[in-house]
């Protein structure tokens, strides 16, 4: 039986995470856990993530999930969602700035304010709602989802990273920003698979078949 480890620190969408991971796996056991052993012991793991950066990022070294993802990553396909592919960034801007992971080469910054659409209509910030989704390059993780396929967002920030080559993704509001990253066994997406419907699932459903290579 596979076993997918959420990744709780008390900031994220767990449940919901973990139900639709449940719905799509068939049977693999789903924990929601900060236990050390048991995330290392998970064939993969998942780390989402919702709220203020700082916050964020201090229960993610009070709980030392930073050193288990850095020694982990080397080892089984990770998936992280929403703030929790902010936090892979080696800094983000929230907050008056705050240090991060450092798993990808890169910051997070805040979208501008007043912004408009091509036909001049005012955008709000948060981007919240459905999104088109461009595939930057071909990945395992993009299995049975088309090019340009919505999902469903909700952030004030988005990755910046350095290498062009980390990005598998992208959506434009109204200029383009990153929406999905990847390198060996990380996959990570500022969008809500959990949110997006039958593409979510399906992305979840690859996740669970992902060997980490593409």
């Amino acid at each position: 039986m596979k076993h997918v480890a959420v990744i709780d620190y008390g900031m994220g969408n767990l449940h919901s995470v973990a139900k639709a991971l449940e719905h799509v796996g068939r049977g693999i056991k789903v924990s929601i856990t900060a236990d050390p052993a048991i995330l290392r012991a998970a064939d993969r793991l998942v780390f989402p993530g919702v709220g203020a950066m700082r916050d964020c990022m201090g229960e993610i070294k009070r709980l030392c999930i930073d050193e288990i993802l850095r020694e982990q990553v080397k080892l089984k396909p990770v998936l992280a969602i929403c703030v929790g592919m902010q936090a892979l960034m080696q800094s983000s801007d929230e907050n008056g700035g705050v240090a991060c992971i450092g798993l990808f080469a890169g910051k997070v910054q805040r979208f501008a304010d007043c912004l408009q659409d091509a036909s001049g209509q005012a955008l709000k910030v948060p981007h919240m709602g459905w999104n088109r989704v461009r595939q930057s390059r071909p990945h395992d993780m993009w299995k049975g989802i088309a090019d340009n396929d919505r999902f469903y967002f909700v952030h004030s920030y988005f990755a910046v990273p350095d290498a062009p080559a980390d990005m598998v993704g992208s959506a434009d509001y109204p200029a383009p920003f990153c929406a999905a990253m990847s390198r060996k066994n990380i996959f990570a997406v500022q969008f809500h698979p959990e949110k997006s419907q039958r593409n979510g699932l399906l992305l979840l459903e690859n996740f669970l078949s992902w060997d980490g290579q593409s």
